[in-house]
């Protein structure tokens, strides 16, 4: 039969498709059918290499059920798939445990306690590193900048992790909760045992696996990334995380007490935007929203305040002892859910 790949699929599926039917319609073709001559020449080849077209009457090409060319072709292929699956696994099991070696050789301990992987190769970096998790996975993920690719392939990578036994522990903005493909990584995740809280705002991007190694950006735009292997600010590092992801609320809780202090911790974050002075496009990342959404918050607090300009709203908090820093307010017990962001923004 031979072999059939990308191209052989892309003449059955345009010229040999359609001189297919056509011999289905007019009950074959004739040696002499000027169908046949030039280009549809390749085309009749391959149908005859398939099985689809035979020379069963003298002179003239008969059509064949597809069933038998479809099990001669695609079970081979099938097979190959699952050989060249089963191969790349036994790959990554040799080098995991040569990876395994090399970081606990001289010369692993040669690159220094921070070493800088620049672009691509982060993604690169990340990947490695989460395969050869042996027990935790800690990471603090900014809304901004994940896009549905990038989640997708998260999800792969991090669900296979969990599936070793390896936990994982996720900070995210409470911004996060909006989005549609976030909320489905999530739920890859922790249906696999991983824990996800949210917050108003915390650190910066940060990985850090099996508390040896930590990945942070190295500038803001997140083309450079700082692999940092000394122990104690990997220490430190993990210690702010977890004072963190003390304060977090569990990203799965749907009760009405929770979204209601996630929309005053909102509130809060917004007011201290303003009373310090920071430009919304700057405000906006560190609540993890979009310019419109946070221009929805500060509609909101005018509103609240009965004031109509940004100056009159400083005013009116100013007069009132606002800043942002206050103590939540105790929960009234509501029947109706409160909305955890403005749904106009």
């Amino acid at each position: 039969m031979g072999d059939y790949g990308p191209q052989e699929r892309a003449l059955l599926e345009s010229a040999a498709a359609q001189l297919y039917q056509e011999a289905l319609r007019d009950g074959g073709l004739s040696d002499g059918d000027p169908r046949l001559a030039g280009e549809g020449r390749a085309a009749l080849d391959l149908l005859v290499r398939l099985g689809l077209l035979q020379h069963a009457e003298p002179g003239r090409w008969l059509p064949e059920d597809p069933g038998s060319a479809q099990s001669r072709v695609v079970a081979p292929l099938s097979q190959e798939g699952a050989r060249l699956l089963a191969e790349s696994a036994e790959w990554a099991r040799v080098l995991g445990s040569l990876a395994q070696a090399w970081r606990r050789s001289p010369r692993a301990a040669d690159r220094g306690p921070f070493s800088y992987v620049h672009g691509e190769a982060i993604s690169d970096l990340l990947d490695s590193l989460v395969a050869d998790a042996e027990s935790e996975l800690l990471t603090a993920q900014p809304q901004s900048g994940r896009n549905a690719q990038a989640l997708a392939d998260g999800a792969l990578r991090d669900v296979a992790a969990l599936e070793r036994g390896v936990t994982m522990r996720t900070l995210y903005q409470h911004s996060a909760r909006r989005n549609a493909n976030t909320r489905q990584y999530v739920a890859e995740v922790t249906a696999r045992g991983a824990e996800v809280r949210t917050l108003d705002e915390f650190f910066n991007r940060m990985i850090v696996v099996d508390r040896r190694i930590a990945v942070i950006p190295a500038a803001e735009d997140l083309r450079t990334a700082v692999v940092v292997r000394e122990p104690s600010v990997v220490a430190y590092l993990v210690d702010i995380f977890e004072r963190t992801w003390e304060r977090g609320r569990p990203f799965a809780s749907r009760e009405t007490s929770q979204l209601r202090g996630i929309a005053a911790e909102q509130r809060a974050m917004t007011v201290r935007m303003l009373v310090e002075g920071h430009s919304d496009p700057v405000s906006a990342k560190r609540l993890g929203v979009s310019p419109r959404t946070y221009a929805g918050y500060v509609a909101d607090l005018k509103a609240e305040f009965d004031a109509e300009t940004r100056f009159q709203l400083g005013y009116a908090m100013g007069r009132r002892g606002v800043s942002g820093h206050e103590p939540p307010a105790e929960p009234v017990e509501e029947t109706d859910e409160a909305p955890v962001e403005n749904p106009g923004a």
